[in-house]
């Protein structure tokens, strides 16, 4: 058995409140808040941007793989960016720490959320847009998810609260 289990991994697009909810969440439970994309500019000693201008999108994808799949965390509630679904071997990972919770919200909700995407570091390939990526990652969010979250009208509290469930359903 690892030594570092019990963790809660939120997943989900850009914008639909990984970090918001996991601040939130893990206050409620008691448990530490990660945020991954801080882990992998603590590690790089850079924004997440510049990494992604340095190094490209596939370069800055197997930086994140590698950075996720190198968690050690036990009672934690890890908010993954949203491209963390490309790394397969981190999502392996991840999903043996502990629930995997998708945050699924609508494309329109995401759009209007989201402000620049490249100063949030959101990773698009040349000529793609938004909508196109919205469109590739769902299905990758439904296949890591054990668990999917409808977020879209909901009040942050309401979120927190249905995720807070699930835990102490698995802790019992």
């Amino acid at each position: 058995m690892k030594d570092y289990i019990d963790n809660i991994v939120l997943i989900g697009m850009p914008g639909s409140g990984k970090s918001t909810v996991g601040v939130v969440l893990a206050k409620r439970l008691g448990y530490r808040f990660v945020d991954s994309d801080l882990v992998i500019q603590e590690r790089y000693g850079k924004l997440l941007h510049d990494l992604i201008e340095e190094h490209g999108v596939d370069g800055f994808w197997q930086m994140e793989n590698d950075v996720n799949a190198s968690l050690k965390l036990n009672k934690s509630v890890i908010a993954t960016g949203g491209s963390a679904i490309y790394g397969k071997e981190a999502m392996e990972h991840l999903k043996s720490m502990g629930k995997v919770v998708y945050l699924q919200l609508s494309y329109e909700e995401v759009d209007e959320r989201l402000g620049d995407l490249n100063a949030r570091g959101v990773t698009l390939r040349e000529g793609q847009n938004l909508q196109d990526l919205y469109q590739e990652r769902i299905p990758l969010y439904e296949k890591y998810a054990d668990v999917i979250i409808d977020c879209n009208g909901k009040m942050l509290r309401e979120i927190v609260r249905e995720i807070a469930l699930l835990a102490d359903v698995a802790s019992e």
